[in-house]
């Protein structure tokens, strides 16, 4: 690999980029048109503009984006996260150019893609399942697997994901309404109004196991990520490892995640979900088959990097460590600091005024934005991660309030006052928090 194309944006191509620098990799960073001052723009070696301001008509666009290549000569690719990291026929169409994908194969991707697929892949695996079904073709089909699950029961795209199609169905004459509801918004996201139902758990936590595999057959779990921290599926704060972990549920978790993998010949690094109940009893949700924006946590207690891993997997290297490598030490939170209202969650893009980025000891910025840089209005309102890394999971939540406190950003408005009442609330504190705590704890009860 000499020259390594991010199909990306933003901080995570910043990120990409520092690493491929330290590895002897040169860059090449894609932009908009409104993104032509992009900080991965001026880091990387060589920059070409791929299309207009909508992600359509540039970062979706993967005729662009293999133009790009082939104009600079990379010979890889890596596609971070969102845009066509999960896309099965981006990374075919990569691979089919001779290029180097920096990630798992079309065959793994479109067999995690599907939830359905998916949970008939991880039953075969003898992964914990909720009772569920398969795709279901009419309301009846639904009521009938409803009465049979029990409710109230969850409504949810088999090809989704951030929350929508995903619809709670508490008795049976809500069933009719909801169903056509997830079935249209479905349609509407993902091009497939496929949808199925599972059991609705109330009061989860929602925790991940990162994991990373080779082309030698070798799989390796990184540990788990408490993820419970969400607003509308979307992750707010991310920390590793899961305050309510035991080691006896860590490695039966780790372990499910590890077979899931290897039952589809996983190459690359990837995330199997759990919804998690008071017991921890843990039963699978899906696979993210792409590196996720709360990686940098699971870096802080392992000590890896987990680009140059993935960049070393794509090469074909066998793991550099086995599982017994794998320590842990000390505790990582992260916030995804976004330009949006804290209390309406609208997104505000626009000029930033002032930037002071917070620093000292034990604190991590990934970010991409700067003084004078105007957030544009086209692409998701992350501007970054903040990371604070600590002994314990109350030194890391105090360095991270400390962080956060010194964070100044004007001209725009920001979610990290949001932050602030979130790691100074006693619920966060005693880590009684599962994914629906910010809506119906934070914001309804004060």
């Amino acid at each position: 690999m000499k020259k390594l194309l991010i199909a990306n944006r933003g901080e995570i191509a910043v990120r990409i980029i520092r690493t491929a620098r330290e590895m002897g990799i040169q860059t090449v960073a894609v932009h908009s048109e409104v993104d032509a001052d992009c900080m991965h723009v001026a880091l990387a070696d060589e920059s070409v503009c791929i299309g207009g301001n909508r992600a359509t008509q540039s970062y979706l666009n993967i005729v662009s984006l293999l133009s790009a290549c082939e104009v600079t000569g990379a010979d890889a690719v890596h596609p971070g996260f969102g845009f066509l990291s999960e896309r099965a026929d981006f990374a075919d169409v990569v691979a089919k150019c001779g290029l180097t994908f920096v990630g798992p194969t079309a065959d793994s991707m479109r067999k995690m893609g599907s939830k359905v697929e998916a949970r008939r892949i991880a039953e075969d695996a003898g992964v914990p399942l909720l009772k569920g079904t398969g795709v279901l073709e009419s309301v009846e089909e639904a009521k009938k697997a409803a009465e049979k699950i029990g409710y109230p029961v969850l409504i949810k795209a088999s090809h989704g994901g951030g929350g929508r199609g995903m619809r709670v169905v508490q008795q049976p004459s809500e069933m009719e309404q909801t169903f056509h509801s997830a079935r249209s918004e479905s349609q509407t996201a993902f091009g497939s109004s496929e949808v199925f139902i599972e059991k609705f758990v109330e009061k989860p936590r929602h925790i991940e196991i990162q994991l990373i595999a080779d082309k030698h057959g070798n799989v390796v779990h990184l540990g788990e990520r408490e993820c419970s921290l969400q607003r509308r599926h979307q992750k707010v704060i991310e920390e590793a490892l899961s305050p309510v972990m035991t080691a006896k549920v860590r490695e039966k978790m780790g372990k499910a995640a590890c077979d899931l993998a290897r039952s589809v010949d996983y190459v690359g690094l990837g995330t199997v979900e759990f919804l998690v109940d008071d017991d921890l009893n843990f039963f699978f949700m899906e696979m993210n088959t792409r590196i996720q924006v709360e990686h940098p946590v699971t870096e802080e207690v392992t000590g890896l990097d987990l680009v140059r891993e993935q960049i070393n997997v794509a090469l074909g290297k066998k793991l550099s460590f086995k599982q017994e490598d794998v320590k842990f030490e000390g505790h990582a939170i992260e916030c995804r600091i976004n330009a949006e209202d804290p209390t309406s969650f609208i997104p505000c893009p626009g000029l930033i005024e002032t930037y002071r980025p917070p620093g000292g000891r034990r604190v991590r910025l990934d970010s991409y934005v700067y003084e004078g840089y105007r957030v544009p209005p086209f692409y998701d309102s992350m501007m970054g991660k903040l990371i604070a890394w600590g002994k314990t999971r109350e030194e890391a939540r105090i360095t991270l309030l400390r962080a956060l406190r010194e964070f100044k950003i004007t001209g725009i408005k920001t979610n990290i006052p949001l932050h602030i009442r979130i790691l100074s609330h006693p619920d966060f504190v005693k880590a009684n928090c599962y994914t629906k705590w910010i809506e119906q704890d934070l914001l309804r009860k004060g």
